[in-house]
């Protein structure tokens, strides 16, 4: 079985063609800059050299199109018609209160969608753009739904409200949603089966840490609470984001640089973070550097960071009373032995000894990066959405 998996932007499409026989990927690629004359296109498929060019693609209907003639192409395509491909895996950022897993896109799927473009403005109308375009193009195969928020619908009333007036909740659904779901249930499940114990067994904490970021206490399978809340602004110190602040903040500064709100929201959601103390970037790797040099404000950011993110494991260690993986991924929990060193240890109150030399290897695979001593497993889990969202809609399709 082949499914297609896509992840739409407002002006890109990402896209990996995976064989679920084995789960491997025979084609992937990414088109920028759609609505101008000049999108990029790259195309590779296994064992071939990668393709790159521009053109002219105004819509994504017709990006898609592109994507599929690149895949049946005679010299470089990996099908020979697009009846090949049994389903599509749509990534949708937010499902609302409606999803609590993944779901094949009907006409009533794609209503409750748009009622949660309010939600993310950002993400969802170009997602449903997607959905639309696919459909159009690959009329026969089975579409699939996979919500970054499904995975968090699980966390109990008393962890997902604010305490505002609660008519703001069941007027406006008001409340905490969590994203970074298909992330956290992939590592989660990749952190189960590499130490051969049921995740049902199990208290994770989830360390996914990018430019953006954010914890997940997953209490036997489940996700009980997370860090991100009603939008991806809200928890940890983050590239450009500032993560959680005194509300009485905005109003307050609103007031004193006469700002708009468009203005503050740009603020808070692109200018802060890392790139806002440190002033020259959002890049762990480029901030890290610059603290090496001397740099007091690099320094500054990172201690922030680094603060924040070891309050936040901590405090999951409380709300599940105790924990037995701790794990990193994505960009800089993957990439940063840094990172991962200075947040352990201040966490051996817990049980929590890192093994240096492990801690520097660098690899592409799942690994234990602490002692045997160690009284909680810590681990390295390399994230990979695209592959979640491809065995979300299999299942589905099983299902059919």
């Amino acid at each position: 079985m082949k499914i297609l998996v896509i992840n739409c932007g407002s002006s890109s499409i990402k896209y990996e063609l995976f064989e679920m026989e084995d789960e491997s990927v025979i084609a992937e690629g990414l088109i920028e800059k759609i609505g101008t004359e000049s999108a990029i296109i790259t195309y590779q498929a296994t064992d071939k050299e990668e393709l790159m060019k521009t053109a002219e693609i105004l819509d994504h209907r017709e990006g898609l199109n592109l994507v599929l003639r690149l895949l049946m192409d005679d010299k470089d395509g990996v099908i020979a018609s697009k009846n090949e491909v049994a389903a599509v895996g749509h990534r949708v950022v937010h499902g609302g209160e409606f999803f609590s897993e993944s779901a094949v896109i009907t006409s009533e799927v794609r209503q409750a969608i748009r009622k949660t473009v309010d939600l993310a403005p950002l993400h969802n109308p170009p997602n449903l753009l997607g959905i639309a375009a696919a459909e159009q193009q690959l009329p026969d195969a089975i579409h699939v739904a996979v919500f970054d928020t499904a995975f968090h619908q699980t966390m109990p009333k008393h962890a997902y409200l604010y305490p505002l007036p609660y008519v703001l909740y069941t007027r406006h659904k008001i409340r905490r949603y969590g994203f970074h779901g298909t992330s956290h249930k992939y590592v989660s499940e990749q952190a189960a089966l590499f130490i051969e114990k049921p995740l049902t067994e199990l208290k994770i904490i989830s360390a996914h840490i990018g430019n953006g970021a954010s914890v997940t206490a997953i209490d036997h399978g489940i996700s009980i609470d997370t860090s991100m809340g009603m939008t991806p602004l809200e928890g940890l110190m983050m590239g450009t984001r500032c993560g959680d602040i005194d509300p009485a903040i905005v109003p307050y500064v609103i007031a004193k640089e006469d700002l708009t709100l468009s203005e503050i929201q740009s603020m808070m959601n692109k200018h802060s973070g890392l790139l806002g103390v440190t002033g020259m970037s959002s890049d762990m790797r480029e901030v890290t550097q610059a603290m090496e040099e001397g740099n007091e404000q690099a320094k500054l950011a990172i201690d922030m960071y680094l603060y924040k993110l070891r309050k936040t494991i901590g405090s999951y260690i409380a709300a599940m009373n105790g924990v037995d993986i701790l794990l990193f991924t994505a960009g800089v929990g993957e990439n940063s032995s840094y990172v991962r060193q200075e947040v352990c240890k201040e966490l051996s109150f817990f049980g929590i000894e890192l093994d240096q030399s492990k801690n520097n290897i660098r690899s592409k695979k799942t690994r234990e990066i602490s002692t045997p001593n160690s009284k909680v497993k810590v681990l390295v889990v390399p994230t990979y959405e695209e592959l979640m969202i491809a065995r979300e809609a299999k299942h589905l399709v099983d299902q059919q």
